[in-house]
């Protein structure tokens, strides 16, 4: 059984690993891939050795939690973490302020014993409620051994409060006497924890906007329906909604559930309405909806009104289907995010470890003078290099760009398709239900057979896609079981230049070897079961949403609707999305190769009296992950 279940609780790339690799490590659990943008799992599992409870308790145990639980919406779990986190943000930024301006002697408070102590309460208020989530889940983060961006935090703060702590109650002892000036550090340790949940309150904001396509294809399913009972058409929630119920829906209205037409009516005829599909296969004309005619949940009858007969219901919708899923193609991975995945397993122990040599090389290279240096270096070190903006560089990308695509009504199944589209250079495509589609309302038994224009029409835009492939340096070979004469035809319409006639499935698939043998990365587009094989050995398999269950099941992207420019739209995005990692990910890579040598204070060796201080490095660090996900939002506008 597959399942894609909402993940609560993580923060970074180190969070999402860890709940990775814990899932991974249980019995009964063939896969699991977690995305930290798309705060869920895509758990594949044996659910006779393994309960989705035990999954739960095991994820527990290590500081987070899986919704499982019906009763439980995650909409209301992120609203309300969100908004304790704003409040948080906001009352520690009032902290912040308050000990700045007592360090910066903004505020007469008498004796610096006396600043340093109302500064230390203030720090310590801000602790107990701002900050105490990082040191609760670090805690439990040492316990199962491993660690994350909350670890680095409750280090790096809590080593500056505690230095500061005992500079207030013995400084003039342990340095004073020495003749040594001595200082404390809270307003650092408070600013610390401001920057980051500022950082991680703007993420949750752009974050929110990656997952833009899966909350507009929720808002197509209607949480009432209209109920045929006898004479009465009553209202009631979608969830009372059974199998062979008969439902009423009017102009406007979104139907409720994949059924069959019983009834249908307009002001233009009598038998028929007309229902806008558009959000399903893109197509911008209106269906003509007749007793007998299958109609989806989400679409939204544009003239008169039907009603219909349920079928699917629930998670059994076309629709539903469609949200799994892209639900599920966003929480998959790309190639490269597994590699980001284990550099953020051991990015944390190896930061601790650098700061550990920053402060061991400050005291040996000064001696006992340059503590307080040494220490807030291996602060700077610590607080800068949270990695966050690694880990949020690659899936922000896939989600914003498989969303992408299912706005161009292309659905694409996992991250790998979306990430090897862009290498394509040669398609192998159908004719009939792909390039073509057969005219159903000739009779066959009296229209003259060379009469091809009879018995099939080109799709729109067919001849446009093509063209715009081959103009992208894609070759384009069509395969038909037709005869020459007709494969000839259909070919020269669509602008293609190869094109095999009387082919079998063998045929197909032996055609998409040889390209590959050749050097080529092959896409196979098709619509049928004769299409499979070829579909199964392809690098990049796509079926026509319109076309056998057996064809979209062994595709990694289904096609809905009849606009082949769908085509080399999806070909763009991938080289545009991964564009976008490549960019993320040297930012992300830049930025830590750049800051943490400059948190060390590495510019000293060269003479120059200058590094980055745990102040900045919060500030940095909270500026480097939120420009990742704005970066990767710009796909939203540029792809087209």
């Amino acid at each position: 059984m597959k399942k894609t279940i909402p993940v609560v609780g993580m923060a970074c790339s180190a969070c999402s690993a860890n709940v990775e690799k814990k899932l991974n490590s249980l019995a009964g659990i063939n896969s699991a891939s977690v995305s930290l943008p798309g705060r869920s799992a895509l758990i594949d599992y044996d659910p006779t050795t393994i309960s989705l409870e035990k999954m739960k308790q095991a994820v527990n145990d290590i500081g987070y939690d899986l919704v499982i639980e019906a009763d439980r919406s995650v909409a209301e779990i992120e609203q309300r973490a969100y908004t304790l986190l704003r409040r948080r943000t906001l009352l520690s930024w009032l902290f912040a302020l308050s000990v700045m301006a007592i360090s910066m002697h903004w505020l007469p408070l008498g004796s610096r014993d006396m600043a340093n102590q109302v500064a230390l309460l203030l720090a310590l208020a801000n602790f107990m409620y701002c900050g105490r989530e990082f040191f609760i889940n670090a805690v439990k983060q040492l316990h199962h051994l491993t660690a994350n961006m909350d670890t680095l935090v409750a280090l790096s703060t809590g080593i500056s409060f505690v230095f500061s702590c005992i500079n207030t109650f013995w400084g003039d002892a342990l340095w004073g006497s020495r003749g040594i000036a001595w200082h404390t550090y809270f307003d650092a340790s408070v600013m610390i924890i401001t920057f980051v949940l500022t950082g991680r309150l703007l993420e949750e904001r752009a974050k929110d906007a990656t997952a833009a396509s899966i909350r507009r294809l929720m808002g197509m399913q209607p949480k009432t329906a209209r109920l045929v009972d006898g004479d009465h058409v009553d209202e009631v929630p979608i969830a009372t909604i059974a199998k062979g119920d008969v439902l009423e829906v009017r102009a406007g209205e979104k139907i409720p559930v994949d059924g069959i037409v019983t009834q249908a009516e307009s002001f233009m005829t009598a038998d028929a309405a007309y229902v806008d599909e558009s959000m399903i296969t893109g197509e911008p004309t209106p269906a003509e909806k007749r007793v007998g005619s299958r109609v989806l949940a989400g679409t939204i009858p544009s003239q008169g009104k039907l009603r219909l007969k349920a079928q699917q219901i629930g998670e059994d919708t076309a629709l539903a289907q469609i949200i799994r899923m892209v639900q599920a193609a966003q929480s998959s991975k790309a190639p490269v995010q597994r590699v980001v995945d284990k550099v953020a397993l051991v990015f944390v122990p190896v930061v601790t470890a650098i700061a550990l040599l920053t402060f061991v090389i400050w005291l040996v290279a000064g001696g006992v003078d340059h503590l307080p240096q040494a220490i807030l270096s291996a602060i700077a070190v610590l607080v800068i290099a949270c990695p966050c903006a690694m880990g949020l560089a690659t899936p922000t990308a896939l989600m914003v760009g498989i969303g992408k695509a299912a706005e161009l009504q292309v659905l694409i199944k996992d991250a790998t398709a979306l990430e090897r589209m862009r290498k394509v250079d040669a398609i192998v495509i159908d004719k009939t239900g792909t390039l073509t589609l057969p005219n159903q309302a000739i009779d066959f038994t009296k229209a003259d057979n060379l009469d091809l224009e009879a018995r099939e029409t080109l799709k729109p835009h067919a001849a446009e896609a093509m063209k715009a492939l081959q103009e992208r340096g894609i070759a384009v070979y069509m395969m038909s079981g037709d005869k020459e004469e007709a494969a000839h035809y259909w070919a020269n319409k669509a602008g293609i230049e190869h094109y095999q006639s009387k082919v079998l499935p063998q045929d197909k698939e032996d055609l998409v070897r040889q390209l590959q043998r050749e050097g080529h990365t092959v896409a196979m587009i098709g619509d049928g079961i004769n299409d499979t094989q070829a579909l199964a050995l392809a690098d990049v398999s796509m079926a026509i949403g319109r076309g056998t269950d057996v064809a979209m099941d062994v595709a990694q992207v289904t096609l809905m609707g009849d606009d082949l420019r769908n085509i080399p739209r999806a070909f763009d995005l991938s080289q545009r999305t991964v564009r976008m990692i490549a960019q993320n990910l040297f930012w992300a890579f830049i930025y830590n190769l750049v800051c943490i040598p400059l948190a060390a204070g590495v510019l000293y060796a060269f003479g120059i009296d200058w590094q980055i201080t745990p102040l900045w490095a919060s500030a940095l660090m909270a500026f480097s992950s939120v420009s990742v996900v704005l970066n990767s939002l710009r796909l939203r506008f540029v792809a087209a």
